[in-house]
């Protein structure tokens, strides 16, 4: 934890600095652009293992496919129904709000040729799900196919037993491996967000275009908030009154402390232990639906990480003057909701998995740089929904699966 917290000092510190010298060395600063492009090169090098992996391990760790039951396809049904949802909020605000209409992001205000007619109809977002060659489609980081596969050779290796184990095994220690070196790179990453914000922000004129960028910036801040608090605050708590049958207001009061820890922490993994105990000890949900839920959505449930993916890529086409049409956004509501369940355990996972969804559409990465100045503050947020849709779905399974308390206690199910 004391890591964790010296490197999220470290990046505020690359933000605050990176902003001053843009604000007043301007232009000079767009020497550093290189560095930036550095550290963006860097997670792309490990997107391909890291995908393969880290789905695999998703899908591995629920144990044998075919005997996850009923109870395991409804916390996984609950999982992608929520992540999807909060993704279709995401690409709606983003669509009426409209955040980037009229941002320069300096340097890349043309259209890169890479994504010039790259629309799709509907039978094309169906093959790009399965590639004839996935060593090809790696090669081309194309990410649909990549996932599919891996998610689809993940289950098929918890059926064969033991012959699968050492093959589960080495995907083990390849994740570990991943794991350790994105952990490594994010200490460069710092130096590398300075880099990118100083070079954004010297490539819009300094002091002198800063203020109108930081007022835009902000209109794109507001958009994911208001999504966040949408799914959060409305979708979530109609899950919890009708699916899960519980009162909001002491349910939610049963968790608060969960729901601090990780806007604190930023982190739902951490928080884990703090909402396993306000579900049991507070809301009395039974332990096997807490110990089933919870373990499990800190390793897939992302919701509020899947909405920031969908409403920062679709802004940053709208930045380029390249307004996405159905094709691209569905493409963007697949992978937000799929890239998502490999989100847990990456360290900055929202930054990680944001080149993932980039690049499924082909747009530039150097728009991350613009977005960064406030991502460390929207990571709390997203993670406090991440953590709060957890705890409304072990009310809603503790409901269908018959083992919630019949008493009146805060939170308690109503019939």
């Amino acid at each position: 934890m004391k890591s964790e917290k010296l490197l999220l000092y470290l990046l505020l510190a690359g933000i605050v600095a990176g902003g001053l010298c843009g604000w007043l060395l301007g232009e000079t600063m767009t020497a550093w652009d290189w560095v930036g492009k550095l550290f963006l090169n860097s997670l792309m090098m490990l997107i391909v293992p890291l995908i393969v992996s880290s789905m695999i391990m998703a899908v591995a760790e629920m144990g044998d496919v075919r005997r996850l039951g009923r109870a395991g396809t409804l916390v996984m049904v609950y999982y992608l129904c929520t992540t999807a949802i909060a993704v279709l909020i995401g690409i709606l605000m983003v669509n009426i709000l409209q955040p980037g209409g009229g941002v320069s992001l300096g340097g890349i205000e043309t259209i890169p040729e890479r994504i010039v007619g790259k629309e799709k109809g509907i039978q094309d977002i169906v093959l790009s799900l399965v590639s004839p060659n996935i060593v090809a489609a790696a090669a081309k980081m194309e990410i649909l196919p990549l996932i599919v596969f891996s998610l689809v050779f993940a289950g098929i290796l918890t059926t064969l037993g033991e012959r699968g184990r050492p093959v589960i095994r080495f995907f083990d220690g390849v994740n570990a491996a991943i794991m350790k070196m994105v952990r490594l790179i994010m200490w460069l990453a710092p130096l590398g967000v300075f880099a990118l914000v100083a070079s954004r922000l010297g490539q819009a004129g300094g002091g002198e275009g800063v203020a109108t960028e930081v007022l835009k910036i902000g209109k794109y801040f507001m958009t994911v908030i208001i999504g966040l608090s949408i799914h959060g605050l409305i979708i979530l708590p109609l899950i919890l009154r009708f699916a899960g049958r519980r009162r909001v207001p002491p349910y939610a009061g049963g968790v608060l402390e969960a729901l601090t820890t990780a806007w604190s922490t930023a982190s739902s993994s951490a928080t884990l232990p703090v909402t396993m105990r306000c579900l049991e000890e507070r809301n009395h949900v039974s332990r096997r639906s807490t110990m089933l839920v919870t373990p499990l959505g800190a390793t897939i449930n992302m919701d509020g990480t899947a909405l920031y993916e969908a409403v920062a890529a679709i802004f940053i086409a709208q930045a380029i003057g390249y307004p996405l049409g159905f094709g691209a956004q569905a493409i963007i509501f697949v992978t937000a909701t799929l890239a998502a369940i490999g989100a847990a355990g990456i360290p900055e996972a929202g930054l990680v998995t944001m080149v993932i969804v980039l690049n499924a559409v082909g747009l530039p990465l150097e728009g991350i740089g613009l977005i960064l100045t406030v991502d460390w503050f929207l990571d709390r947020f997203r993670t406090t929904v991440n953590v709060w849709g957890d705890a409304v779905g072990a009310a809603v399974m503790d409901r269908f699966l018959g083992d919630g308390p019949a008493g009146v206690a805060a939170g308690s199910k109503e019939g």
